[in-house]
C-alpha cells in the first residue's frame, strides 16, 4: 500500500493506492510556505487512520527539477521555492517512519499513465500538461528520461517557438509556457472562457499553434507511439486535442510514423498512479520482510 502526495500548483494532492486502487484520496489548497508540509502529513495520517491502514511507503510528487542523486529539489515552482534543497525523503520518514520516493510530477504522470492508465504498456511515451505551465516527460524503450542532473524531458515547455517572443521566468526567449500557459492569459481571462466560449478565438488559436509547436518538437525529439496530452484544460476535449494532432501531423518529419493521441479520463490520477508505482518498486524489500513477520 502506498501513500501518495502530490504537491501540484493549486492544489495538493493525497492518495492511499493498494494495488492499482485509490482506497483514499483528498485534496488542499496550496499555500505557498511551509505549512503545506504540515498540512500534507496530518491529513495524510488522517486517510490512513480512517482506512484502519499501514502504507509500505510514501511517493511525493513536485512541480520542479529533482536531482537524481539526492531526491531533493534542484529548482522548484514559485510556491514551492520553500522546497528548494528541502530533504523531503527525511521528512516523509520523520512523519510517517517510511521510506519515500520523490520524482517530477510530470515525470511521475507519464508513469502513471504508461504503468496503468490511458497508455498502459506503451514503452515509448510523451506526456505534455497544458494549464497553469507546460509539463512534459518522455519515456524511450521502457525508461523515464532523468539526465545527469534531473532535467531531461521536463523541460518541453521551454522550447523556444518564438524568437522575438518575451523573456520567460526560466531565462529564456519566446518558451512555449511564456506564450501559452495560464501566466500568458490577459488580466481578467480565465484558460475555461478561451476554449469552452466564443469570446477569443484568436487567443484560442494562437495557444493550439503553439502548443502543435511544442508537441512537434517533442514528436520530433523522442519518436514516441503515443503522445498523452493531459492539464485541466482538456477538460474541453476534442476541442484542444483535435487541432494540437493536426497540427503535430501537419508538421511531422516526413519518415516519422505518427503518434496516436490520448487523453486521459481521470488525469488528476495520473501523478498518483505514476507515485504508486514508484514507490511499490522502492518499498519492495520492506514489504517482503513485513510480510514474512507477520507469517510467522
Amino acid at each position: 500500500m502506498e501513500l501518495c502526495i502530490d504537491f501540484g500548483g493549486t492544489e495538493v494532492k493525497l492518495a492511499v493506492i493498494h494495488d492499482g486502487r485509490v482506497l483514499a484520496s483528498n485534496r488542499l489548497p496550496v499555500r505557498g510556505t511551509a505549512a503545506d508540509l504540515a498540512d500534507a502529513a496530518i491529513d495524510a495520517r488522517r486517510l490512513l487512520s480512517e482506512l484502519d491502514a499501514a502504507a509500505d511507503a510514501v511517493g511525493i510528487a513536485v512541480p520542479g527539477v529533482v536531482d537524481p542523486a539526492t531526491g531533493r529539489m534542484r529548482h522548484a515552482n514559485a510556491k514551492y521555492d520553500h522546497l528548494r534543497g528541502f530533504d523531503l525523503a527525511a521528512w516523509a520518514r520523520a512523519e510517517f517512519g517510511l521510506p519515500a520516493v520523490i520524482e517530477n510530477d510530470a515525470r511521475a504522470a507519464l508513469l502513471g499513465e504508461t504503468a496503468t492508465g490511458s497508455a498502459a504498456g506503451e514503452r515509448d511515451a510523451v506526456l505534455v500538461t497544458l494549464g497553469t505551465g507546460i509539463g512534459t516527460a518522455a519515456l524511450i524503450d521502457g525508461v523515464a528520461l532523468r539526465g545527469r542532473t534531473g532535467h531531461a524531458g521536463i523541460l518541453g515547455g521551454h522550447l523556444t517557438v518564438e524568437l522575438t517572443g518575451p523573456v520567460c521566468p526560466c531565462g529564456n526567449v519566446g518558451c512555449g509556457e511564456a506564450l501559452a500557459s495560464t501566466r500568458a492569459l490577459p488580466a481578467g481571462v480565465r484558460m475555461s472562457d478561451v476554449f469552452t466560449t466564443a469570446a477569443h478565438p484568436a487567443l484560442r488559436d494562437r495557444f493550439l499553434h503553439v502548443w502543435g509547436a511544442v508537441v512537434t518538437s517533442l514528436v520530433h525529439s523522442y519518436d514516441p507511439a503515443v503522445v498523452i496530452l493531459s492539464g485541466g484544460v482538456m477538460r474541453a476535449g476534442d476541442a484542444v486535442s483535435a487541432p494540437i494532432k493536426s497540427w503535430v501531423t501537419a508538421h511531422l518529419w516526413p519518415s516519422l510514423t505518427p503518434p496516436r493521441f490520448v487523453v486521459p479520463p481521470e488525469p488528476e490520477l495520473s501523478v498518483a498512479r505514476g507515485l504508486s508505482t514508484l514507490a511499490r518498486a522502492a518499498s519492495a524489500p520492506r514489504a517482503t520482510a513485513r510480510s514474512i513477520q507477520e507469517d510467522q
